[in-house]
């Protein structure tokens, strides 16, 4: 018997596709029909790799050509899919902003936003323009660090805009949510409202031109992390541990974190804070309070650059509670081991920038995870 395809076309307009509300030949499932005699081929364009549809579309295609047409037909169903691009939440380069550093750490309590301060207090002292961001929201401490918890971001107008002034002290720009917070009160947030009040003192500031911004994030691997990775795009990402295992397990997974596929970002290298501990009245004496050298045999494990050692010493302690990062100090130990270690940084993100191209948004593609747009 020979097929007609105007009767198989009749039968194909009675099925739908899974899902699909239009039958297969309105909605364009359906892109060629053959015949050869009893035989038919039919190609069908699919918008879902899912298996259980593919199989219900060949099933139902068979069962409406042998049920409508000819019951000994010969049928082979050929099925391509071509899946839509996914709608994206994608973030944005802000202008002016060369270079964006986030810091973080897998564990707390390892002296980050101490490195970070100091870090960007050493940025300004070389003559660079520095951007600090707070993104600490539950447990803020730049202000205090940089003496102005007292201060308040002023709203300035740029280009007909409304935007927040950065308080500026040691040469370097500073936005926190502790300057919108009491001392007493507690940010007791969900992650959106964390994500939506990052974003503002991100793109609703008035950052001006930055050779870096420094990101200070909350300590190990969540919601306010991949929100700032898809806010914008960073450069490089430093992590800070200490010696001791405890430390070195999260600060591997600190490093993962960023290393992973669907993020990308290169990690510029590891610090080791609280490396040994030096007493004023004995500055030669190192004690290895924490343990011996674990972050800079980590850095090697995981053939990542090591940017350096900070000593434990209490004068790094005093100077952050004063309000006057130790970096500031002049002709001392500490002054050395910060300039070093911010050389590092600056020599890293040098290399990276000459070896790898600019680092994309992370992309939010579904309600399960995400993925970076790699250029091609």
């Amino acid at each position: 018997m020979k097929l007609d395809k105007k009767d198989i076309l009749a039968a194909l307009e009675t099925i739908s596709v899974s899902g699909e509300g239009k039958n297969m030949v309105e909605s364009g499932t359906v892109k060629n029909i053959m015949t050869f005699g009893d035989e038919v081929v039919v190609d069908l364009l699919l918008t879902t790799p899912a298996l259980h549809i593919k199989k219900r579309a060949e099933v139902d295609v068979m069962k409406a050509i042998h049920d409508k047409v000819y019951a000994k037909a010969k049928v082979t169903v050929n099925i391509k899919v071509e899946a839509p691009e996914k709608p994206e939440i994608k973030g944005k380069n802000i202008p002016g902003i060369k270079n964006i550093i986030a810091v973080a750490s897998g564990k707390g309590g390892v002296g980050k936003s101490t490195v970070t301060a100091n870090l960007a207090v050493t940025l300004a002292k070389m003559g660079f323009k520095v951007g600090l961001l707070d993104a600490d929201i539950y447990g803020p401490s730049m202000p205090m660090m940089f003496d102005v918890a007292s201060e308040k971001p002023l709203s300035v107008n740029i280009d007909g805009k409304s935007k927040m002034k950065p308080v500026e002290n040691y040469g370097v720009k500073l936005l926190s949510i502790g300057f919108f917070t009491k001392p007493d009160q507690a940010v007791v947030w969900r992650g959106p409202m964390a994500a939506k009040a990052l974003n503002q003192m991100i793109f609703d500031a008035a950052w001006g031109e930055l050779d870096f911004m420094l990101i200070d994030l909350p300590p190990g691997t969540g919601d306010i992390h991949l929100s700032i990775m898809q806010s914008m795009p960073i450069t490089g990402a430093v992590i800070v541990s200490t010696p001791q295992n405890v430390a070195l397990a999260d600060a591997r997974k600190g490093v993962a974190m960023f290393q992973q596929e669907s993020i990308n970002v290169p990690v510029l290298g590891i610090i080791e804070n609280m490396a040994f501990f030096t007493p004023e009245e004995l500055p030669d004496n190192k004690y290895y309070i924490f343990g011996k050298d674990g972050a800079m045999n980590l850095a090697e494990d995981l053939k990542v650059p090591f940017l350096g050692q900070l000593p434990l010493v209490q004068s790094i302690r005093e100077a952050g509670d004063f309000g006057r990062p130790a970096a500031l100090q002049t002709a001392t130990p500490l002054e050395a081991a910060f300039e070093k270690i911010t050389q590092n940084v600056v020599q890293e993100t040098v290399n990276r920038n000459k070896s790898l191209p600019p680092t994309e948004v992370v992309k939010i593609t579904t309600m399960a995870g995400c993925s970076a747009v790699k250029k091609k």
